[in-house]
Order: structure tokens, then C-alpha cells, then sequence
């Protein structure tokens, strides 16, 4: 098949998603909502506490890591979509197709990362009218890291829907591996100085890596950098790669091992 016969397969697959976000309005105005309550919310408590210790704005600490944390979650949560499709057994259709099982998760992640891009470009809209101070540059620098956290989401989706047997067991277990990924891995504050239990925790969630790539991204050059940045941008790249390519691989693994032994 033709490089040309594989782009077009890939956009596609990807389409369909697209295609299916704008058709299911709940799932489209839960994900916007849920980070903007976040932002305007917490961000807004956090703002007479952690704002007066560090001088920073508390809004716009909140919205770096809510961004990074809403694009993560939303094409991980997507990946669901690939466990609906064994269900119904359209993944069967697509591997009997003329494409590579590459192709087909190309297309996949390609389409829930368009999505998220989407949604996270509702949610900088949103923060910059709710009076989150961003210059042009800063919100340009913002481009990469969104795109890292959308792939590594993505990433990470695959390898846990691979392993599930159903819709239901892969909502219940998301549930489960998202929640405390918020908590932990510093998206409404930076984290520092952590008990030594919880720190080696927050080093094993894969978010706290893209939220670390999205501040240092837009805190660089400013007066709160050092406050904000807990790793390093070179350590949050190299780990966010590694983790994508890890994860991709062994989630296309084991989802064609399972479409293989159905």
C-alpha cells in the first residue's frame, strides 16, 4: 500500500472521531466544563492561599496544569472508543481492510488528539476572557507541550484499553488511574516538598510530566519560573517521549494480540 493509500486511511479513522465528538453534545459539554470549573473555581480559592506564598496568580498556575490535565484526559478517555468498536465489531472490519494495524492506530490517536486540540483551544479561549494574563508568546509556546500531552494521553489510553475486556471495565478502571493523577502530579499547584511516599507516587504518574513541559513552556523567561518548575524541560521531554513510545508500542501489541485470539 502507498504512503499516499495510508495518509488518506489515517485521516479517515481519524475523521470518525471528529465526526463522533460533534454528535455526542454530553461528552463535548462535560469536557469543556470540567476544566473551566477548575480554573475559574479552584483556581479562584487557591488564589488567597498558595497566590500570597508564592506571588504568582493562582488562576494562571491552575490553568497551565488544567490545560495539560484536560488534553491528557481527553484522548485517553477517547481511546475508550477502540474497546466500543471491538463490542460492536468494527475493529474487525478495519482489520480486514488494505492498512497496517499502524495505520490504524495512527488514525485513532490522530483523531482524539485533534479533538483534545479542539477542546483545549476552548479552554485558553475561555481563560484569556476570564482574565488570565497571557501574552501572544506564551500562549504560542503553549502548541508543543499541548500536542505532547495530547500524544502521551493517547499513549497512555491504548495500553490500558488494550488490556480491558469491556466499555464498562475500561470507564470504572479510568476512572480509577485518572482521579489521583490530578491530585498528585501538581496540576492546580506545583509541587514541592512533598513526603517522601507521596513524592515517589507523583514521580509515577505519566501527567506530571506534561503538566511540567506545559509551565515550564509558559513561565519561561518570567520572574515565577523557578517557582512552577519542578523537574526541568529537558527531563520532562525526554521522560514524555519515552513514556509515548513505550506505551504506543505496547498497547498496539497487545490490542493485536487480543483482536488475534478473539
Amino acid at each position: 500500500m502507498t504512503a499516499g493509500h495510508e495518509f488518506w486511511a489515517v485521516a479517515a479513522i481519524a475523521q470518525r472521531d471528529v465526526i463522533k465528538l460533534l454528535r455526542d453534545r454530553a461528552r463535548l459539554a462535560v469536557n469543556l466544563a470540567f476544566p473551566i470549573m477548575l480554573i475559574a473555581g479552584l483556581g479562584t480559592v487557591l488564589q488567597s492561599t498558595v497566590g500570597k506564598a508564592t506571588g504568582l496568580d493562582a488562576v494562571t498556575v491552575a490553568f497551565t496544569g488544567v490545560l495539560a490535565a484536560s488534553l491528557f484526559q481527553s484522548t485517553a478517555a477517547g481511546m475508550v472508543s477502540i474497546v466500543e468498536d471491538r463490542e460492536t465489531d468494527f475493529s474487525r472490519e478495519l482489520f480486514v481492510a488494505p492498512i497496517s494495524r499502524a495505520t490504524l492506530m495512527a488514525g485513532k490517536i490522530a483523531g482524539e488528539c485533534l479533538v483534545a486540540l479542539c477542546q483545549g483551544g476552548a479552554v485558553v479561549l475561555f481563560a484569556v476572557l476570564f482574565g488570565v494574563a497571557a501574552t501572544p508568546s506564551q500562549l504560542g509556546r503553549l502548541v508543543v507541550p499541548a500536542l505532547a500531552c495530547a500524544l502521551l494521553g493517547a499513549a497512555f489510553g491504548l495500553a490500558t484499553v488494550a488490556t480491558l475486556p469491556n466499555q464498562r471495565s475500561a470507564m470504572q478502571v479510568f476512572q480509577f488511574l485518572i482521579i489521583p493523577q490530578y491530585v498528585v502530579a501538581g496540576v492546580l499547584v506545583p509541587l514541592h516538598n512533598l513526603p517522601a511516599y507521596l513524592d515517589i507516587l507523583g514521580w509515577a504518574m505519566p501527567l506530571r510530566y506534561a503538566v511540567g513541559l506545559m509551565r515550564e513552556a509558559f513561565y519561561a523567561g518570567t520572574p515565577g519560573y523557578e517557582q512552577v518548575v519542578v523537574a526541568g524541560p529537558t527531563r520532562d521531554g525526554l521522560i514524555v517521549a519515552g513514556l509515548f513510545l513505550v506505551l504506543l508500542v505496547v498497547g498496539t501489541l497487545l490490542f493485536s494480540y487480543r483482536e488475534r485470539n478473539r
